[in-house]
């Protein structure tokens, strides 16, 4: 493939077009292995997540649509709802955020009362609850006491990693009037089911959870603790080399960091994830407390990546990408003009270096092409492949798709890299829904 030529011949494909819902493709993985199905959710405007009842997915050849798992009687207010869900690299299984199942109006979803279901195409809905949840003291190392999302499987399959918000803590927080209920990062691990007390609130699960970045209500100001995790992926397709020569499991993702001044900026991070994850750290139980989150296991380490605090234009944007080598990072930051563009940075740290130079924003949708040698985004309402190296820029990025307003989204490569697939806004009438299209790419 040669980023700086684009065949105009070859147009994208509506490959959805039913009306009054989306079909949302939310930043995951949506590909099937074999690159033949795409899946996504059905939320809408109004209700968002909550309102998606169907996880559904459509053929990219023949537009033939199956729905994997269905919730009846789902409210579009308050759920439970079923969303953003990902495929499996290694089979035919999809992970997907499912709110309580004893949502009502009065306790509806949140992001802390949701928790991960698995479901194998091959068994459409019939749940495999992935996450195990345990709200009811005394809480159970391998289970988590909120809500997870975006989940994203490992290349391996064996792990899935996602964003989380804790159910004690926000409760704790309505109590006090402190702000403790702080987004962070956690995986699960296919190595043991972990069993939970009987209780409406409560899930058990199939994997063995642990939240491994560590984030504290007020950092204190220019050190390198964070008060947000988010935005996160994993660090290769399975893992990164260290500097130690030898491979590591590691995610990346934006930390929020308080500079000198007091301000919030958002930097990039990384933290190695040890093979064990079910030894309590040093910083308390894998559980967590009555008035503290479940904390990392032992040997796992959180490294900051950017020092951007102290440039003329602080912070980093964008859910962080790596290379499917896991050799390099990609993310959005600001050049010394002040324009948005694509920043790369080695898992092992060092200087970033500016893959793009564009004359205004690069708006968002970082992904890597599965060669490591390109990465997509989206640039002045279109969608752009880019090169890396030294060679001229000029030389180096080419437009995949004409420039539209709104932009395409929520872009996502076939595992062999002959197709990117995205969203758009489609109006038909009063009805304004995403649809799913796809532009091959020679």
């Amino acid at each position: 493939m040669n980023s700086c030529q684009t065949d105009t011949a070859i147009e994208e494909k509506q490959i959805t077009s039913d009306p009054g819902y989306h079909h949302d493709l939310d930043n995951n993985d949506n590909f099937s292995p074999d690159g033949e199905w795409l899946v996504y959710d059905t939320r809408t405007d109004d209700g968002g997540i909550a309102a998606s009842s169907k996880i559904e997915k459509v053929n990219v050849i023949s537009g033939e649509k199956k729905i994997l798992f269905e919730i009846k009687n789902n409210s579009e207010v308050w759920g439970p709802g079923a969303g953003a869900v990902s495929y499996s690299p290694k089979e035919n299984a999809v992970v997907f955020i499912h709110g309580l199942d004893n949502s009502t109006k009065e306790n509806p979803y949140q992001q802390w009362r949701r928790t991960g279901v698995i479901i194998k195409d091959a068994n459409p809905n019939v749940p495999i609850y992935m996450d195990a949840r345990d709200v009811t003291f005394p809480f159970t190392p391998g289970a988590l006491r909120g809500g997870t999302h975006r989940h994203e499987w490992s290349g391996d399959g064996q792990w899935i990693g996602y964003t989380y918000n804790d159910a004690i803590l926000k409760a704790l927080e309505d109590s006090t009037g402190k702000k403790m209920n702080l987004r962070t990062i956690g995986v699960s691990k296919n190595i043991k089911p972990v069993k939970v007390d009987q209780d409406a609130e409560n899930v058990s699960g199939e994997w063995f959870s642990a939240l491994v970045v560590r984030v504290v209500p007020e950092p204190t100001p220019g050190s390198d603790e964070i008060s947000l995790a988010a935005s996160d992926s994993w660090v290769g397709a399975n893992g990164y080399v260290g500097k130690d020569g030898k491979k590591q499991m590691a995610r990346a993702f934006l930390g929020t960091v308080i500079d000198k001044n007091g301000k919030k900026v958002p930097e990039v991070f990384i933290v190695d994830i040890p093979d064990d994850i079910t030894q309590p750290g040093e910083f308390g139980p894998l559980e967590g407390t009555k008035t503290s989150f479940p904390m990392p296991p032992k040997g796992t380490v959180q490294r900051r990546l950017t020092r951007t605090a102290d440039t003329p234009n602080p912070g980093c944007t964008g859910i962080v990408r790596s290379s499917s080598d896991g050799s390099t990072l990609a993310f959005l930051s600001h050049d010394s003009k002040g324009i948005q563009q694509v920043f790369l940075i080695s898992p092992n740290g060092g200087l970033p270096t500016q893959l793009t130079e564009h004359d205004s924003d690069v708006s968002g949708n970082v992904r890597w092409h599965p060669d490591g040698q390109h990465v997509s985004y989206v640039w002045n309402g279109s969608i752009v492949l880019c090169k890396v190296g030294s060679s001229a820029f000029n030389d180096r990025f080419s437009l995949l798709t004409s420039p539209t307003t709104p932009a395409p989204t929520n872009m996502v490569w076939s595992p062999d890299g002959k197709n990117i697939a995205f969203n758009r806004l489609v109006v038909s009438g009063k009805d304004s829904t995403q649809q799913v299209f796809l532009r091959e790419v020679r």
